[in-house]
C-alpha cells in the first residue's frame, strides 16, 4: 500500500503578467532560440522554436538581453493562454502551471531596447501527446454531505478515477490555502486515494481552499490530468466528544467548555466480540434513520438482528454509530450491552445529531479493539511521524488565504 504527503509553500512575490515594463538586462537561458539583431534587444525563448514532444511540465522561459520585455503571450489555441510571472527587472518571464498535452503553443514576446525601439519575437512548440486522461472522481468534504462547514478533525480526501503512478507530479499541483497558518501533509492511502490533514486539529473558524491544478499534469505514462478543481469550505467551532467504555459516559466540549454529559452504553464484547473501537473517530454522516443488520450473520442464525434506529451519527466504516437506543436506557451509564455502537437516550441522540458537524472528533477509550486508520476516517489514528512515512514530498505550512 503506497502513500504520500505534501505541504504548499509561500506565495510568490511576483505579479501575473499581462504586459509589464522593465529596466536591466539578464542572460538568456542556455540553449534558447535567439532572435533580434544589433539594433534591438536580443530575446531568447525556451523551448526552442519548432521543438516537438515537449513535456507538459516544462516551463516556458523568455529572456531579454540588451533590453527589456514589454509583454509575453503564450497561446495554446483552444487550450487557452498560459499565465506567467515577470522578474522585477523585466528581463525574464516564466510560465506558471502546466501545458496541455498534444497542443501547439505560440510564444509572442514584445521587447524594447535601450534606445526605446520595439521588436517582436515569435516562437512555436508542441507538447507531448497524451493517450488518456485522469480526473478527480470525488473530493470530500462536499456540499451535499456537509454543507461545507465541518469539524476541526476534517481531512481533505481526493479519489481519482484511475491509478496515479507519478504521485510527485500530482502532489506538486495540490495546494491547501487557509486563513490561519496550519502545518499539514498529503498522504497516499493507495494509488487512487490521497488525503490531507493538519499535524494538529484545524483551528476553529478557519477558511480553507483546496486547489487541484491538475489539467495537463502527468499522472503516469501517457496519462494527463483532465481539469483543475477548486473547493472552498469552512471549519466550524471546536467540538470534541470523549467517551469511556469504563465510565459509561460521553462528554461534549465546545471551544474548551463542557456543554453536555450523556450516559452511554458501548459494545458488550463477549463471544461475538462486539467491541466498540477505541481511538479518534470522526463524525462521518448524520442519518435520521438507519437500518442496522448483524454483520456476517443471516436470518435464522444465532445472533442475527435487524434494527431500525433513529438519530444516528456514523463514526466508522465497520457499522459503528452514536445513536438513540431507548431499549438500553437502563444500562446507559452503568454497563455495556450494545453490538458495538454507542447507545444514548432518545433525547441525547436528538441533541447530538443536531449539534454535531461532519469531521467533529469523537474519541472513545477503554476497549481492546483499536480503530484502524482505514476504518472510515481514522486519519488521526496515525501519529505525525506515521502519517509522513508515506510522503513523497515534504510537509509544510498551508498558503495563507486572504
Amino acid at each position: 500500500m503506497g502513500r504520500g504527503a505534501y505541504g504548499s509553500a509561500g506565495l510568490l512575490a511576483l505579479a501575473l503578467l499581462t504586459a509589464c515594463s522593465v529596466n536591466s538586462p539578464a542572460e538568456p537561458p542556455q540553449g534558447a532560440a535567439m532572435a533580434g539583431g544589433a539594433r534591438g534587444a536580443s530575446v531568447g525563448v525556451s523551448p526552442a522554436d519548432k521543438t516537438a514532444n515537449v513535456p507538459t511540465d516544462q516551463p516556458v522561459v523568455v529572456s531579454a538581453q540588451g533590453g527589456r520585455l514589454r509583454s509575453v503571450r503564450v497561446d495554446g489555441g483552444k487550450s487557452g493562454p498560459m499565465k506567467g510571472v515577470l522578474s522585477s527587472d523585466g528581463t525574464r518571464w516564466r510560465s506558471l502551471g502546466t501545458a496541455r498535452p498534444g497542443t501547439a503553443y505560440t510564444v509572442t514576446a514584445l521587447s524594447v531596447d535601450a534606445a526605446g525601439k520595439q521588436s517582436e519575437t515569435t516562437s512555436t512548440y508542441t507538447t507531448v501527446k497524451g493517450d488518456k486522461t485522469f480526473d478527480i472522481e470525488t473530493i470530500t468534504p462536499n456540499k451535499d454531505d456537509t454543507g461545507l462547514t465541518v469539524g476541526i478533525g476534517m481531512p481533505v480526501m481526493i479519489a481519482f478515477d484511475k491509478p496515479v503512478a507519478d504521485r510527485v507530479a500530482v502532489e506538486r499541483n495540490l495546494s491547501i490555502h487557509s486563513s490561519k497558518p496550519v502545518e499539514g501533509a498529503w498522504h497516499w492511502f493507495d494509488e487512487k486515494h490521497v488525503d490531507f490533514r493538519p499535524q494538529k486539529y484545524w483551528p476553529a473558524r478557519t477558511k480553507v481552499r483546496v486547489d487541484a491544478k491538475l489539467a495537463g499534469v502527468r499522472g503516469g505514462p501517457g496519462m494527463y490530468g483532465k481539469r483543475d478543481v477548486r473547493l472552498d469550505f469552512k471549519i466550524g467551532r471546536s467540538q470534541i466528544t470523549k467517551g469511556s467504555t469504563n465510565e459509561h459516559v460521553l462528554i461534549v466540549r465546545r471551544d474548551g467548555k463542557k456543554i453536555r454529559e450523556m450516559p452511554m452504553s458501548a459494545g458488550q464484547g463477549g463471544q461475538m466480540k462486539y467491541h466498540t473501537t477505541s481511538g479518534v473517530h470522526l463524525a462521518m454522516s448524520r442519518e435520521p434513520v438507519t437500518v442496522m443488520t448483524s454483520p456476517g450473520i443471516g436470518p435464522g442464525s444465532a445472533g442475527y438482528y435487524q434494527l431500525t434506529v433513529y438519530n444516528t451519527v456514523r463514526i466508522s466504516n465497520s457499522g459503528e454509530y452514536v445513536h438513540s437506543a431507548p431499549w438500553s436506557v437502563g444500562s446507559q451509564g452503568n454497563s455495556n450491552v450494545s453490538h458495538g455502537c454507542v447507545n444514548v437516550s432518545p433525547d441525547n441522540a436528538s441533541w447530538f445529531i443536531k449539534n454535531t458537524l461532519i469531521g467533529d472528533p469523537i474519541i472513545i477509550t477503554g476497549t481492546p479493539r483499536p480503530l484502524e486508520p482505514t476504518n472510515g476516517w481514522g486519519h488521526w489514528q496515525e501519529n505525525w511521524k506515521q502519517w509522513l512515512k508515506w510522503s513523497s514530498l515534504k510537509a509544510g505550512p498551508t498558503v495563507l488565504l486572504h
